[in-house]
């Protein structure tokens, strides 16, 4: 019997997992709202896994000879891990029943058959296939085809698994770091705002489309769509779109006419799915430009306040902040850059901990990083309760990087969490993540440890000995974690970008770096900056998601152009020595602004080049007999005089250091003259 302090314990922080994940499925969905049947799945199916970072621990301790820590009997560990690993097989089915649009669950149920008729139609093929390998290997054995199962979707889940632990074991540490860094997370911002502008000016657009059909189908009152009227009205109720807009709008116009003469109820399903998943996606892009907004903001203040020390968010300051205008300034510029950069630290030393074991655990699993932190006793293979604390952060750790590593992917159908307003589809399917690679993840973890230890747990006994009774199991939890490299390689040299720059896609939405530092580029930082400022504003086409800020930080947003003092003083120079109607007119303060000139870096690769070798050239001292000074034998100087192809013509000949920017070289590389010729 299990002692009544582990018991309690045991029991107590599996309810606190339960108040964690109730708190999480409330900010993600309305739990008021949502049906029962949505609900109890979803909640076992993230309440259970995350148990994994209790039962692991517990199942450690509980199978030695000196029980410490906390531990509960066979059969219990036994209970909850048939539990938590057969409940991943229930939420594809009820993902695709959420979204099937259908009214009655008849109509919900035939379209989740038919949807996923061609899956499970695979999964029997190679099912099949399996079962006439066992019977061929082993004859009909039950265990050997229940073992075959859990080694199929183990294998799966463990590929899945270490190919997103990998990124999010780089991905998760570099965050924080360049965190730390506010003009860079700045400009990251930045940059990114264009992308996430069109994708939520996209998403208005779709749903304005599929709201003016709703409109056209609530006009017909005769044919077919008589019969289903009640349910034309229940989506014209949700309709924001007024007919004017409909009349204005060639988008919407083009809508209206794709409605079919014949309106069937799959064409209202089809409606209706799309419909709910346009809002959703509408909500999810507004929130996120929402979230962008504040956030620039925000790290603009925190650059402005390095002058006057007093840092204030205006609006946007929360009303328990008990700090003051100082502190807040030394809070964001000091002390939390500094966490960002030591937690990120510390997170890349545990990421190079998990990938030191990931090698070492298949020749010398006591060597391991993660083993030397668990077992503190290795002369007797005991684990105590802080072996059991640390068991539990390595796993969560494990898992963290590898569920946040799913928001990265750009390829889930569209799939987000989204506060208040997640689709119930997407709920489904992160729960369906959470439920299948918690278990490959935790244990991969036990593989870390000694035999003697991981051997002699429930979990191996349930899982592992099934696993390694298959030729496709034996040895591949031990060989296959150390591809985990790959990702890891990506992530760390950008391979991803790369990809992108050739094939136009990409693996992972990563902070990308701009690789036209100056911005001017469609889609630039620049552009990011303007649109920012341009909502914060409140000027046309925005959003009104924040307030319109004071006369001083709208001076302040205006862009302004820097010229450096060389450039300056040579061009007033320039201008002083031309005459003066040929020197430009200074335009007015209601007339246009004058384009800034493009930095160096966006001129093409043949002037860049001219410029250099014309200032190679120019630093070589002349010998004297090419200098016009320089006597000849006979007394008289020497004048070395270039063909008219060299001097252009007419030109006068520059002088010797050929410092008028006229030369050659320039005209032959894309150059200009100085009084703004061009040569044919």
């Amino acid at each position: 019997m299990a002692s009544t302090g582990s018991t309690v314990f045991a029991l107590s922080a599996f309810f606190g997992i339960c108040i964690c994940v109730l708190l999480l499925l409330r900010h993600f969905i309305r739990l008021r709202t949502a049906p029962a049947y949505l609900l109890v799945p979803v909640f076992l199916a993230i309440a259970l896994p995350a148990s994994i970072a209790l039962l692991v621990p517990i199942d450690l301790a509980s199978r030695a000879e000196a029980r410490r820590g906390i531990w509960l009997p066979e059969r219990a560990l036994l209970v909850c891990w048939r539990i938590s690993y057969w409940l991943t097989f229930i939420l594809p089915i009820l993902g695709d029943f959420m979204d099937a649009g259908y009214r009655d669950p008849k109509g919900r149920l035939t379209y989740t058959l038919r949807t996923n008729a061609k899956y499970y139609l695979l999964v029997l093929g190679c099912a099949v296939g399996g079962l006439v390998y066992i019977i061929i290997s082993y004859g009909f054995d039950l265990t050997a085809i229940k073992s075959l199962v859990m080694a199929l979707a183990y294998v799966w889940g463990l590929v899945f698994a270490i190919y997103l632990m990998g990124h999010g074991l780089v991905a998760i540490p570099r965050r924080l770091i360049r965190s730390a860094n506010i003009s860079g997370s700045l400009r990251a911002l930045q940059a990114k705002a264009p992308k996430v502008h069109d994708k939520m000016e996209e998403s208005i657009s779709v749903l304005e489309e599929l709201q003016a059909q709703v409109t056209q189908l609530s006009k017909r009152k005769t044919g077919t769509a008589r019969d289903f009227q009640e349910w034309i009205d229940d989506l014209a109720a949700g309709n924001e779109l007024p007919e004017s807009r409909i009349a204005s709008d060639p988008i919407a116009r083009e809508a209206t006419a794709r409605v079919p003469a014949i309106v069937t109820e799959r064409y209202l399903a089809d409606v209706t799915r799309r419909s709910i998943r346009a809002h959703h996606q509408r909500a999810r892009y507004i929130q996120e430009w929402d979230l962008l907004v504040r956030e620039a903001s925000q790290l603009q203040n925190i650059l402005d306040s390095e002058g006057s020390k007093r840092l204030t968010f205006g609006s946007h300051s929360s009303r328990f902040d008990p700090l003051t205008p100082y502190t807040r300034h030394v809070f964001y510029t000091r002390i939390l850059p500094t966490a960002s950069i030591v937690l990120g630290g510390f997170l890349a030393l545990g990421s190079t901990c998990i990938l030191l074991s990931e090698f070492i655990k298949w020749p010398a699993p006591q060597l391991s990083p993660v083993s030397l932190t668990v077992v503190h006793h290795p002369s007797n293979m005991h684990i105590g309760f802080g072996g059991q604390l640390t068991a539990a952060i390595w796993i969560f750790y494990m898992c963290l990087c590898t569920l946040s590593s799913l928001s990265d992917v750009p390829v889930w159908g569209g799939r987000a969490l989204v506060a208040r307003n997640t689709h119930s589809e997407s709920v489904c399917w992160y729960a369906l993540q959470v439920s299948k690679l918690t278990v490959p993840l935790s244990y991969n973890f036990l593989t870390f440890l000694p035999k003697q230890i991981h051997e002699n747990t429930v979990f191996f006994q349930f899982l592992g000995r099934l696993i390694n009774l298959t030729p496709l199991g034996a040895g591949f939890d031990f060989i296959f974690p150390i591809f985990i490299l790959l990702p890891v390689c990506a992530t760390l040299f950008n391979l991803y970008g790369r990809i992108k720059s050739v094939f136009g896609f990409n693996f992972f939405e990563e902070e990308e770096e701009e690789s036209n530092g100056s911005g001017f580029r469609v889609g630039g930082w620049r552009e990011g900056r303007d649109l920012i400022n341009r909502e914060l504003q409140g000027g046309p086409g925005s959003l009104g998601l924040s307030p319109r800020p004071s006369s001083d930080d709208a001076a302040r947003a205006a862009p302004t152009l820097w010229v450096p003092p060389a450039e300056r003083n040579e061009n007033s120079s320039e201008q002083s020595s031309r005459p003066q109607a040929m020197r430009p007119t200074r335009p007015s303060a209601r007339g246009p602004a004058l384009e800034p000139t493009l930095p160096e870096d966006d001129e093409n690769i043949f002037q860049l080049f001219g410029k250099r070798v014309k200032n190679t050239i120019d630093t070589i001292d002349k010998p004297k007999w090419m200098q016009p000074s320089s006597p000849t034998s006979s007394g008289r100087p020497f004048n070395f005089k270039k063909p008219k192809w060299m001097t252009g013509g007419d030109t006068p000949e520059p002088s010797s250091n050929g410092g008028d920017g006229n030369s050659t070289l320039d005209r032959l590389f894309g150059g200009r003259s100085n009084d703004g010729q061009v040569r044919l």
